[in-house]
């Protein structure tokens, strides 16, 4: 595959990818798009495709399915097992696949595709296209992306506003896209209309048009390339080579078909002249007959907008309708003598139009035409003059008549309503105002009613042609008029009468909402108070809310005469409406309260009452039961809080005292977990009397300081005191009897230690025990005391116990023990040397502790470069602080 090495130097480049700019989204949203629609036209000629690029190629199964698609041949069989293992290996089959193609994968690995790494099956997938679908374009002596460009420019070169350069902001207005198209496919696009303005419509027209007729996908949005500054440079160039690989293969067949579409197009002209002669002749035929008895018609009309109407129909013709057909005549002429110049250049035969189509039978058509047209006009104009004396009388008398019937229009019916009846006393009052304003109306039209009949008359004396109409007319006019004047009386009549009974029945509307207001107020104050749920603690508070309500109740007989009297003043109201036979639709203006809401809420409030008093009594009841439970429950732990307190003071000065042995400490420790434990039934108790409080919901308790979290919360503590203070004195005997640190020296330890104990906690802090040590002689820099620091504190906590002071001191002791052991074990090993060798320790020492020892001994290197030679310094580096020796 060495022919690929010459031509890959932009293939390596591209390779490199910059992987800052796949960090962009809307970079890699690009690619991601247009990779997934470039690698599906692809899989679906394999009945599949993919929707996410980088989790379904993965398994590396549709990865090895697109190769081979888009290269024609097998890859080796993939491996079908659903472990990681066998997910890298279809990968890798894959890769290598492209690698054999003389392509190189830089930073691209198996497990990368497999985890679904989106930068890296990007990558790869550009790869391919680079390889596949870019790499084998040549235009001109250039090849993959310079060609592609080049041959961009050259189809793009003869549109305007289309620079092609390269492919981002080139493509951003899609003229460039669209320019491709139409360069090909013309019928597809109307270049003409586009505008460099609107990329949004140029990228979707050109995108749409693509999957539709050319069979490319749609890799990109619009919104894609316009919401960029610089829109992905591989989604572009992808893009662009379905176009270029679309129109290659098509531009051969095209010129062929140009060439007998050609012919076939002449020939398609020519019959076609014919038929639009055909048919143009035949149009024209035909509305000349039809329009010649039109002209020849001179019945007169007997109004005047019917001459006129005939009038404007001629000028119609005149200017609208001849006009068309005298061209239509005109352009008969030209394509006769069009067509028959075309067949004669053809060596075709000469067109003979139909029987009675000819060029002549037309023009002899047109002057019957123009014959029938003279002297229409002007018995036209005659007509028109003769009616219009006569109907402008009548256009006089249909105006006022119009004029008085929209004015009368509606006023029978209102006359007529009895909306008086239902009408509120201010709606009356506003009736009554609009009914005199209509009366002087009426007076006032009189004078057109007599005009009216005037003008009927003189159309009866000139014999007007409509006069019948006219009569009947004028008759109802003034039929209508006198109806109008009776109704008006009665109205007015009806309108007073209603006023007067409003009037009362007001004043007693009032008289209610004044009164019904502020007891409905009280009502439903009462109801809100006797529903109120009363939280209460104590049984003092219960007792202030039964005063309060026995008060109340004492007030409810005045309560009830109000209202009686409020009700008599609606029994009144509704006396009146009986006794009138006033219509009250509406209800009181002044309130929205009724004597039915009255008397219910009444109701309401004697029936609340009683059981008022009866969650009075069971409250009280309940809280003198609350009282029980609180002090049974201070009583107990107004004792066990102070002994829980005590215990722990007895317990810490037993830990820091040093009355007798550690055994006598520890027997006497012993003893108090045995009376700790035994006190366990008395906390039970307690912890029953707060279960009893919390399920009664007493949250304060005045006779006790100690709530039941103190007592656990202490009891836990006295309970890990006990067993941790117990196990200190373990400790300390154990590593007494370890170390045989006498009861003397360990007496010392721990008056040392309670000295330099400040805080009196049982613990030093970092100063503290940096100060005991000082004391004791220790000559301290900060890396040692870290170093000490690390081996009594190894938690880092910042505090030293007991137990470790006493390890630290005892290993003290000890280490100075050792290091004279080892020098006293040199001397004897060495004789009159200053070194040891290795065959001197075989010799003097047991074969398992020579060998231990000679591997320890193995890095250091003697006197004189003799290896495994030690010197005393090296022998203690080496053996301080091994047991073993």
């Amino acid at each position: 595959m060495e022919h690929y090495d010459g031509e890959n130097d932009y293939m390596h480049q591209e390779d490199d990818w910059d992987r800052d700019l796949l960090l962009d989204p809307a970079w890699e949203k690009q690619q991601r798009k247009t990779f997934t629609a470039w690698c599906n036209s692809h899989l679906r000629k394999a009945g599949t495709q993919i929707e996410n690029i980088e989790e379904d190629f993965r398994d590396g199964l549709k990865l090895m399915l697109l190769l081979e698609v888009i290269s024609g041949e097998r890859l080796a069989k993939p491996e079908r097992g659903k472990m990681r293992v066998h997910k890298i290996s279809n990968v890798n089959k894959a890769l290598n696949f492209i690698a054999s193609k003389g392509v190189k994968l830089v930073s691209i690995g198996a497990e990368e595709i497999v985890d679904g790494n989106a930068k890296m099956t990007l990558g790869m997938i550009w790869t391919i296209i680079l390889r596949f679908a870019i790499q084998d374009i040549s235009v001109e002596e250039t090849s993959a992306k310079e060609g592609l460009l080049l041959w961009c420019q050259r189809k793009t070169a003869p549109y305007k506003n289309v620079n092609i350069q390269n492919f981002h902001i080139s493509w951003k207005d899609g003229l460039g896209f669209c320019a491709l198209i139409h360069r090909h496919r013309p019928e597809l696009i109307d270049y003409g209309k586009l505008r460099k303005d609107d990329p949004m419509t140029n990228l979707n027209t050109a995108f749409d048009v693509a999957e539709k007729y050319l069979d490319i996908p749609k890799m990109l949005d619009a919104e894609d390339i316009v919401g960029t500054a610089r829109p992905d440079e591989k989604a572009i160039m992808t893009y662009v080579s379905s176009f270029y690989h679309a129109f290659s293969g098509a531009q051969k067949a095209e010129t062929a078909a140009n060439r007998i579409c050609k012919v076939l197009a002449v020939n398609q002209e020519n019959e076609q002249l014919m038929e639009d002669y055909e048919k143009l002749a035949s149009d024209l035929l035909e509305w000349i007959r039809r329009t010649i008895p039109w002209l020849e018609n001179r019945l007169p009309e007997n109004t005047m907008q019917a001459m006129q109407q005939k009038l404007e129909d001629f000028r119609d013709y005149r200017r609208l309708h001849k006009p068309p057909k005298v061209q239509e005549k005109c352009q008969l002429e030209i394509n006769f003598n069009t067509l028959q110049t075309k067949l004669r250049l053809s060596n075709r035969p000469a067109f003979m139009p139909s029987e009675g189509k000819m060029v002549s039978d037309i023009n002899n058509a047109w002057g019957s035409l123009e014959g029938a047209e003279k002297g229409y006009e002007e018995w036209l104009l005659n007509e028109i003059r003769r009616l219009e004396r006569l109907d402008h009388l009548a256009e006089k008398f249909r105006q006022k008549a119009a004029i008085h019937e929209a004015w009368t229009e509606g006023k029978e019916d209102l006359l007529q309503k009895q909306d008086y009846e239902t009408a509120s006393l201010s709606e009356i009052k506003a009736l009554l105002k609009k009914h005199e304003a209509f009366e002087s109306d009426l007076a006032a039209h009189q004078d057109r009613v007599e005009q009216i009949a005037a003008i009927a008359q003189e159309l009866n004396e000139l014999d007007y042609y409509d006069s019948p109409s006219v009569n009947a007319r004028c008759q109802r006019i003034c039929d209508q008029w006198d109806a109008l004047g009776g109704m008006t009386v009665k109205r007015t009549e009806a309108l007073q009468r209603t006023e007067k009974l409003l009037e009362t029945i007001d004043q007693l509307y009032l008289e209610f909402a004044k009164r019904a207001a502020p007891f409905n107020n009280w009502m439903e104050g009462a109801m809100e108070d006797l529903q109120d749920t009363f939280i209460v603690h104590t049984i003092e508070e219960i007792q202030g809310l039964s005063t309060a309500h026995e008060q109340f109740k004492a007030t409810l007989p005045e309560a009830d005469k109000e209202r009686l009297a409020i009700l008599g003043i609606h029994n009144e109201i509704a006396k009146i409406v009986q006794t009138y036979h006033v219509n009250m639709a509406g209800t009181n203006p002044y309130t929205t309260i009724n004597p039915q809401e009255i008397n219910a809420k009444w109701d309401k409030v004697r029936q609340l009452v009683p059981q008022r008093d009866q969650a009075l009594i069971e409250e009280h009841a309940r809280q003198q039961n609350n009282e029980r439970l609180r002090r049974q429950f201070a009583t107990q732990a107004n004792v066990i809080g102070p002994w829980i307190q005590t215990k722990m003071e007895e317990i810490g000065r037993i830990s820091i005292e040093m009355h007798g042995t550690l055994e006598d400490q520890l027997t006497h420790l012993r003893q108090y977990e045995k009376s700790i434990v035994n006190y366990k039934p008395k906390i039970d108790q307690l912890e029953g009397d707060h279960q009893l409080i919390q399920e009664a919901l007493i949250f304060d308790n005045k006779h006790t300081n100690y709530t039941m979290e103190h007592i656990r919360v202490g009891w836990e503590q006295l309970l890990t005191t006990i067993a941790r203070t117990i196990n200190e004195i373990e400790n300390q005997i154990l590593t007494r009897d370890a170390k045989g640190i006498s009861q003397e020296q360990l007496n010392e330890f721990r008056a040392s230690f309670n000295h330099f104990d400040r805080k009196r906690t049982g613990i030093m802090d970092a100063e503290d025990f940096k100060t005991c040590l000082i004391s004791m002689g220790y000559n301290l820099g900060e890396n040692e005391f870290s170093r000490i620091m690390s081996t009594v504190d190894p938690n880092r906590m910042g505090i030293v116990t007991f137990q470790a002071f006493i390890d630290f001191m005892s290993r003290e002791t000890a280490d100075t023990d050792t290091a004279d052991q080892v020098m006293a074990s040199f001397k004897v090993l060495a004789g009159d040397k200053n070194y040891i060798l290795a065959d001197e320790l075989r010799r003097e020492l047991p074969p398992d502790q020579a060998e231990y020892c000679i591997v320890r001994m193995a890095p250091y290197t003697g006197p004189d470069g003799v290896p495994g030679a030690l010197d005393y310094m090296s022998f203690s580096t080496a053996l301080y602080g091994e047991s073993d020796l």
